[in-house]
């Protein structure tokens, strides 16, 4: 089995969304332009989804306020840091930065809505490409 998405419901689904494909690269494959606003946001690959749609209203989690690593959305990036500045000037809050013995370097951010976002540079990719016989 392979995952296909990952649903977060957001108080600005339709805003997020395109703040995600415009900064992060993501594609829009699907967008719902009434309630409550389904947009699946396609990686760079194809292969993974995220949905964010805002059913119901009155239960968004409080993502500002939730700590980073309860719940994140993390990306691959060459440049971490400029991959930082530039999302900063697009409306996106720094959290922290963290350099790992490996190579990794991580970085925290907040998108202009509060959702945890992070910026991966790995030491050794944690992601690999399957052959027909895995």
């Amino acid at each position: 089995m392979n995952f296909e998405h990952i649903g977060l419901n957001v108080a600005a689904p339709l805003a997020a969304a395109d703040w995600y494909a415009r900064h992060l690269s993501l594609t829009i494959v699907k967008r719902q332009e009434q309630a409550p606003y389904t947009v699946f946001l396609a990686d760079s690959d194809g292969t993974m989804l995220v949905e964010f749609y805002c059913n119901p209203p009155d239960q968004v989690p409080p993502y500002a306020s939730m700590p980073p690593l309860l719940l994140h959305l993390a990306f691959v990036s060459a440049d971490p840091a400029q991959d930082k500045d530039r999302l900063i000037r697009a409306g996106a809050t720094f959290v922290e930065d963290l350099y790992l013995n490996d190579g990794t370097c991580l970085v925290m951010l907040r998108d202009p809505w509060g959702l945890a976002l992070q910026l991966c540079r790995r030491g050794a990719p944690l992601r690999r490409t399957l052959s027909a016989h895995d």
